[in-house]
């Protein structure tokens, strides 16, 4: 179950920061308020940390593999959030560093 909230948190931290970094190239308001958009960094924080916690618990208080895991849950919601909202193609060069983040998140989770 720590391994499941975890990865929720860290989803979802992910995409809002994802929206509060990016948002600026597709909404104007967005670029027009940066000190509204860096507000959310607040609450952002609160999910990382909810995430950290909950990978750290199911790693049995290794923090390692909660760090890996967060690069490579990152590097998979950036691919999909920038193909998804700026139609951003899938290089091969891309979908390389994907499969190499996939092959990270399968190594901690399946390497003992």
């Amino acid at each position: 179950m720590n391994f499941i909230l975890g990865l929720l948190y860290g989803i979802a931290a992910q995409i809002f920061t994802f929206i509060q970094l990016q948002g600026q190239f597709k909404f104007q308001w967005m670029k027009d308020n940066p000190i509204y958009m860096a507000l959310l960094g607040f609450p952002l924080s609160l999910l990382y940390i909810a995430s950290v916690r909950y990978m750290v618990a199911h790693f049995e208080g290794q923090l390692w593999p909660s760090r890996l895991l967060g690069f490579a849950i990152g590097a998979i919601v950036f691919t999909i959030m920038s193909w998804a909202w700026f139609k951003e193609p899938l290089s091969l060069k891309t979908l390389v560093c994907l499969g190499l983040a996939v092959c990270i998140m399968l190594i901690q989770l399946f390497w003992k």
